[in-house]
């Protein structure tokens, strides 16, 4: 076995070289403290793994021991002890510690920081429980139950109970949602995880002992449960099937089970079959459920086992021992040595008795196989230098047999060869010969009445440095006292029950019946001389010392010792002041397997054996000082100086004749105890309650005179307080008053001072303000006149475009009057030619007349042009009238564009006029603006003064955002005015070009007259690719060789390339008549086009003009035509 401390280390290696494969025990590990001490661990768990596990001591240090990587390591310093951790979270770095100050804490053992601190318990949390999947976490405590979601780390229930029913437990089934709740009333009751709905309760057993379940252990595959409590029997229930299917009686050492935990198996599917079961003696036995086998067993009396957890995976166990510190078993070796041979004996599975009504599911599990405790040494036990003499068993009484299975004779041979017995069974060798009937309810109801009041203030005359040894006297103590008033009065009931409650002090229940079967048997007829030493128990050693050593007694009598004084210090203590420990257990080896009578004869024998010493005493100071201190004595010859007194002394003086013989406790009840004299109890009870009310009334009349004392007192330093705070107030008021004084003048002087920087400020702000202002009011005026500047220039250059654009068509007017100039001309000189008295060689010209309306321009050709090469130009006729016409018309269409002009340039003068206006208007505004700006400013200022000087900044921000608005305004006004200026431009190009729509309107009558039904006929035009149609002469016809020929024009001819006909009928997109005023701007197209509209409206109007001046001269032009004409039908 290796032992491993790890001291104040905060890491390193579980153990320095690596554990036999063979060995049970693997590791054991403790902590030592300064001085020496041992630091004592308190709770173990294992992960999900079953590789590491938590350890945390008294101290508040959490360990982690990695057993697959042989490290250690401390992860958190918590300043508190825990009462439960946890290791199964679903983040696998973290852990749940549950510390004294009834919080849980949450860790990481990688970073060791805290994750989060959950508080709502009023009580110790006794136990964690996490659910499967790591999400949530379920903590008990003795009064409630609480239900936490580990990713928030919130509490979502809390489970409220009666006051007089407590909580047991409350966990997690495996593999499921469901939760169990167990109960002090035996209930058990399942709930959904989800919903917290109660989903079934387990029936408690009505018939047979009841049980008082403590601990809990669910399988694996979370179908069985088993439970055990404040007795030997184990309930095994099937949660499917929802009842008790079995009953498991363990061996008669077992009255309480502390642990249950089922053994995992890698083959067993989760039904776990063996299960570990943690007894009071601190002995962890391990069953079959199935076979109810005794299969191995940790642990021993000498080492008894506090808490222990399995590890998952079933490989390990581990345990905190009695001491303090961690063995870890290998479940792997414990294994093999059960498939080793069997032993000398075998485990006898045996069923109750048929009158029991559970006897149908209880089996026992009896311990006959020789157990092999695990080794806790490598070394081989010494051999014993005496062997115990052969005892026939055959022949051993009925009286001598002992409960488990223990047989008196033997035990006494024992000891008799050896001289005690082992200490590792010295426990449990005293509860078979004492027969302590373990009445748990019997001592339940004795300590449910709490502390009895004449022990109240037992730690005043017995102070005891252990406290849970002071406690556990005090609790033994008021069990005997409420068991018989008589021990309520016993002065030296203390001292009898020490060294018992120093042996027994991790199990009151053995002590409280060891004591009182002292006190009924070996301390009979003590009570019956009450208050007095009982005088005929110590007449009855007074005279097997003067049977045995006269010699001694007559010394003892001439000194005045009597048997009060050598013989009634040794009883009242037990021998707890003259005896060591070893000493005190060897001789109570012998007389508890002796008469009642032994103990007076150990008495007499331990004089006896001090006989020289005494020999040599004379004051009685020095016996009193010798029977209540240790000497030397040799343990073995005072045995064995009883046993001869025992075996020598007559029968008449004997104390075996005069005590009864050993009778044990009675089994459900204690015995009656009345052997003493109720009178002076009572009397004795009646003065302590007298004297305990004199007490009582005399504390308070001394806590009355104490607190009159101290109100006087108090009051006294009241008053001189209160003088000499009226004084030191005198002082610090004529002082204030100094500093006021001092103040008001220093306030004054900063009022002026501050009146002076206001002022100053004020100043300094008008002149920023001003100044501010005037650079407003500067840059906008240079933003105006930028923007005016801009807008001129936008005009003068619409302005410029608009006269170049009027230039042109000025130009192209003209250019249009001198090609009339020149046609008119051309016409002329035609007109004034010699006339023609037959039609030309070249042929005759057809035209077609249509009547009423309609017009089609006839195509004439001549017949014959063939054999002349070219075209011969065809003569027109062009009256005077219709050249003056043209020309009146020509100058109404010149003054109708100069009105137009002049009324463009009036609307333009009233546009400059509106944005002068406009300009003016703005200027206004921003002024006004400008002034609103300054009266804000004041405003703000006048505001700003009243409050504090530090707001100025902030002014002076608001006055730029101020200033940015009306900056902001201001261009948004300038955009505004910028879009009237170029709306106003637009609407004056519009009134340009409506005025061109209107004049190409009126000069659109001018070519319909080509058009008019009463003109008869065509005449050839005189242009090389035009004709003018003239007014022909009444009767006045030319035959039409061919109806649908085209008329065709000589090249040649007077009036040559160049000119313009004005009765051409080509379309408005002819490219010898389409004047382009394009100027490389889109918007000029349309211009062009009213201009062209314009064009031919005059000559439709001059065409109507000529059509009314010729009707007059018809027969004067028909005389002297040179063509012919033929009417013609109209075309359809």
């Amino acid at each position: 076995m290796q032992v491993t401390d790890i001291g104040n280390k905060e890491e390193g290696k579980i153990w320095h070289r690596k554990p036999a494969q063979n060995k049970c025990l693997f590791i054991t590990v403790v902590r030592s403290g300064k001085q020496g001490k041992t630091v004592r661990f308190h709770h173990v768990t294992f992960d999900t793994t079953g590789e590491s596990f938590l350890a945390g001591d008294h101290h508040g240090n959490i360990y982690v021991f990695d057993i697959s990587r042989n490290r250690f390591r401390l992860v958190q310093k918590t300043g508190l002890a825990c009462t439960a951790l946890a290791f199964s979270l679903r983040r696998t770095t973290e852990f749940l510690v549950a510390l004294a100050d009834y919080s849980i804490k949450c860790f990481d053992k990688d970073t060791k920081q805290l994750v989060s601190w959950m508080r709502g318990h009023e009580g110790a949390v006794s136990s964690i429980s996490v659910h499967g999947s790591g999400r949530y976490a379920i903590t008990t405590s003795s009064d409630t139950a609480q239900l936490w979601d580990l990713d928030t780390f919130q509490r979502k229930r809390k489970l409220n109970i009666r006051q007089s029913v407590g909580i047991q437990k409350v966990f997690f089934l495996p593999l499921g949602n469901t939760i169990l709740s167990c109960f002090s009333d035996d209930s058990i009751f399942a709930w959904e995880s989800e919903s917290l709905s109660c989903k079934y309760q387990l029936p408690v057993p009505e018939e047979g002992p009841r049980v008082h379940y403590k601990a809990f252990a669910v399988t694996r595959d979370g179908k069985n449960l088993a439970a055990g409590g404040r007795s030997n029997l184990l309930h095994l229930w099937c949660l499917d099937s929802r009842h008790l299917v079995r009953v498991l009686l363990m061996p008669a050492v077992v009255r309480t089970v502390r642990q249950l935990h089922f053994l995992p198996d890698s083959f067993d599917g989760g039904a776990s079959q063996t299960l570990g079961v943690l007894s009071q003696d601190g002995v962890m036995r391990f069953v079959n459920i199935h076979t109810c086998k005794l299969l191995f067993h940790l642990g021993s009396n000498e080492q008894a086992i506090t808490t222990a957890t399995v590890s998952p995976n079933g490989r390990h166990v581990a345990a905190v021992m009695d001491d303090g510190s961690i063995n870890v078993y290998s479940i792997h070796s414990l294994s093999q040595d059960l498939n080793k041979p069997p032993a000398l004996r075998t485990t006898v599975v045996s069923c109750c008795e048929e009158g029991d009504s559970t006897s149908h599911l209880t089996v026992k599990v009896r311990s006959e196989v020789k157990q092999r405790p695990v080794k806790t040494s490598g070394r081989r036990p010494r051999a014993k230098a005496h062997r115990p003499p052969a005892v026939d068993s055959l022949t051993d009484d009925k009286e001598n047999e002992l409960p488990a299975g223990l047989n008196k004779k033997r035990l006494v041979a024992l000891l008799q060869a050896f001289g005690e017995y082992p200490a590792k069974y010295r426990m449990f060798v005293w509860r078979s010969l004492l027969c302590l009937p373990e009445n748990h309810g019997a001592y339940s109801s004795l300590t449910d009445k709490g502390l009895h009041g004449a022990y109240l203030s037992l730690h005043n005359k017995y102070p005891i440095k252990s406290h849970k040894l002071q406690r556990g006297l005090q609790r033994v103590l008021s069990a005997l006292a409420h068991w018989a008033a008589i021990f309520g009065e016993t002065e030296y009931l203390p001292l009898v029950a020490f060294p018992f409650v120093k042996l027994f002090q991790n199990n009151p229940l053995l002590c409280f019946e060891v004591v009182a079967t002292v006190i009924v048997n070996w301390c009979q007829h003590w009570f019956e001389y009450f208050p007095n030493p009982p005088l005929n128990v110590l007449s009855m050693a007074e005279n097997v010392l003067a049977h045995h050593d006269p010699e001694l007694l007559q010394h003892l009598v001439e000194r005045g010792i009597t048997s009060q004084l050598y013989i009634w210090p040794l009883l009242e203590t037990l021998f707890s002041e003259v005896l060591t420990r070893d000493e005190w257990l060897r001789l109570f080896d012998n007389v508890f397997s002796n008469h009642p009578g032994f103990l007076l004869m150990a008495c007499v024998a331990y004089v006896t054996c001090c006989r020289a010493p005494l020999l040599l005493c004379t004051q009685k100071q020095d016996f009193e000082y010798f029977f209540h201190h240790r000497n030397n004595l040799d343990m073995g010859s005072l045995v064995q100086e009883a046993y001869r007194l025992t075996a020598s002394t007559p029968a008449p003086i004997h104390p075996r004749g005069l005590l009864a013989a050993f009778s044990p406790l009675t089994r459900g009840q204690y015995p009656v105890f009345n052997h003493y004299p109720e009178v002076v109890v009572q009397y004795h009870g009646r003065e302590r309650e007298r004297i305990r009310q004199q007490e009582l009334e005399y504390l308070q009349e001394r806590q009355a005179v104490s607190e009159l004392r101290a109100e006087c007192v108090r009051r006294q330093a009241s008053e001189e307080a209160y003088y000499a705070q009226e004084e030191l107030l005198r002082q610090a008021e004529e002082q204030r008053r100094n500093i006021l004084a001092q103040e008001e003048e220093k306030l004054t002087q900063q009022r002026t001072r501050l009146g002076a920087m206001k002022r100053e400020m004020k100043l300094k702000e008008l002149h920023l303000t001003d100044a501010s202002r005037r650079r407003f009011l500067t840059h906008q005026q240079e933003l105006r006149a930028s923007h005016l500047h801009k807008l001129d220039r936008d005009i003068s250059r619409k302005m410029d475009l608009r006269e170049q654009e009027t230039a042109a068509a000025v130009q192209d007017l003209e250019i249009r009057q001198i090609e009339l100039e020149t046609q008119r001309k051309l016409l002329e000189q035609v007109s004034w030619g010699p006339p023609a008295a037959s039609p030309p060689p070249c042929g005759r010209l057809q035209a077609t007349e249509i009547p009423h309306g309609h017009t089609a321009w006839p195509h004439s050709v001549w017949a014959g042009s063939e054999s002349y090469g070219a075209p011969c130009l065809g003569v027109l006729w062009f009256p005077q009238e219709l050249l003056k016409e043209q020309v009146r018309v020509g100058r109404q269409v010149e003054e109708e564009v100069e009105v137009r002009m002049r009324r463009a340039e009036r609307d333009e003068g009233d546009n400059r006029d509106l944005l002068q206006d406009a300009e003016t208007n703005l200027q206004a505004l921003e002024e006004s603006l400008a002034e609103a700006c300054q009266l804000g400013v004041d405003r703000d200022w006048e505001r700003e003064v009243g409050h504090r000087m530090e707001g100025l900044a902030a002014d002076g921000e608001r006055k730029r955002e101020r200033l940015a608005e009306v900056h902001t305004e201001t261009l948004c006004q300038q955009h505004r005015l910028l879009n009237t200026v170029r709306d106003m431009h637009g609407w004056k190009w519009d009134e340009v070009m409506s005025a061109r729509a209107q004049l190409q309107e009126e000069a659109q009558p001018s070519t319909s007259a080509n058009t008019d039904p009463e003109r008869p006929v065509t005449l050839r035009s005189p242009c090389p690719t035009r004709g003018l149609p003239l007014r022909p002469s009444a009767g006045a016809s030319v035959p039409q060789p061919h109806a649908n020929a085209t008329a065709t024009a000589s090249p040649a001819g007077g009036g040559g390339g160049g000119g313009l006909c004005l009765n051409s009928p080509s379309p408005p997109g002819s490219t010898s008549t389409n004047f382009s005023l394009d100027r490389g701007r889109a918007h000029l197209d349309s211009g062009e086009r009213q201009l062209m509209r314009d064009v031919r409206e005059l000559r439709r109007k001059l065409a109507s003009a000529q059509a009314r001046g010729g009707r007059g001269g018809a027969s004067d032009s028909a005389a002297s035509s040179q063509a012919a004409w033929s009417p013609t039908p109209a075309p359809q």
